[in-house]
């Protein structure tokens, strides 16, 4: 007898073979990328990191496709409400958090059918849902992994043969080993001196000349949160980098140096940045002080059927 294919809710003892699913697709993007069986679960409960859209979420729900016993795809669903509370570009709308499937179910017609049912399964929640919009992306509970990355061709296939087409840019992500970033070195601009403060997202280290800041970097260090803790390591992120036009050459190494340092205290051993293709300056100045490139990212997508 053939093995049956079914679509069906989440079950909690679904939780490890859903975090293998999510593990084995974020660390095809991000080295290491892993998070635990508390953390995924925590994903599927509530939206600790996402501080303006978290609280508008009305309804969520996650979707399993079990072939012979194994979780061979998955999708994560919510509806943001029509309510006024809520941001336009949200209101109510459904979104595909994330949409996942092993590439390899292939030799066997059952487990090869998994992504498209799964995905009938999310319009259908969508339409018992009601929502004016629906959208998708990948955003895992892993830092670095969100939009469709390069190295998920199977996913953008399965979005693309269900009607959705990208509206959002597409972003770069980079990688630096925190001991490749440039070293401290004195001050490029006289009279210029650090100076350490929370930013808006972060950490932020800034170049301040007469008690002017004239750049600065800010830094999340808060990624890695203990229940996500299964290896050692630590990971960071450029949360914002301001440079102005005519920065001094030797300004944005000075300011990485800086970083280097603060990231060494804190154990962190690597970090992460991203920028758009047409950030060209930018860009070319992450590669020359020890960023290398992960991946592209396609962000913003949107469900328009033929």
């Amino acid at each position: 007898m053939p093995a049956t294919l079914q679509v069906r809710p989440f079950h909690r003892e679904d939780r490890d073979q859903l975090t293998t699913l999510i593990n084995v697709h974020a660390a095809a993007v991000v080295p290491g990328a892993v998070a635990s069986v508390n953390t995924v679960l925590s994903s599927l409960e509530r939206s600790p990191e996402e501080i303006v859209t978290g609280p508008w979420i009305a309804e969520r729900a996650t979707l399993v496709a079990e072939h012979a016993g194994q979780i061979v795809a998955a999708a994560h669903l919510v509806r943001y409400p029509d309510d006024p509370d809520v941001g336009e570009d949200y209101r109510d709308s459904g979104h595909i958090v994330w949409f996942l499937h092993h590439p390899s179910v292939t030799g066997d017609p059952g487990a090869e059918q998994a992504p498209d049912l799964l995905m009938a399964a999310c319009l259908a929640q969508f339409n018992r849902w009601h929502v004016r919009s629906r959208h998708a992306d990948g955003l895992l509970p892993v830092p670095g992994v969100y939009g469709l990355p390069d190295q998920w061709p199977h996913i953008r296939a399965a979005l693309e043969r269900a009607g959705f087409v990208q509206s959002g840019v597409t972003e770069i992500l980079f990688l630096a080993q925190v001991e490749e970033l440039p070293a401290p070195v004195p001050a490029p601009l006289s009279g210029l001196i650090p100076r350490r403060t929370l930013g808006v997202l972060g950490t932020r280290l800034s170049a301040v000349v007469d008690s002017t800041e004239v750049a600065y970097i800010e830094l999340d260090t808060t990624l890695d949160r203990p229940e996500r803790l299964v290896r050692t390591g630590g990971m960071a992120d450029v949360a914002d980098l301001e440079l102005p036009l005519d920065a001094h050459p030797m300004l944005l190494p000075w300011l990485l140096g800086q970083a280097r340092a603060w990231l060494t205290l804190c154990g962190v051993g690597r970090l992460l940045a991203c920028a758009t293709p047409d950030e060209k300056e930018e860009i070319e100045g992450l590669l020359r002080h020890g960023f290398i490139e992960l991946t592209r990212t396609a962000r913003g997508w949107d469900h328009r059927p033929a």
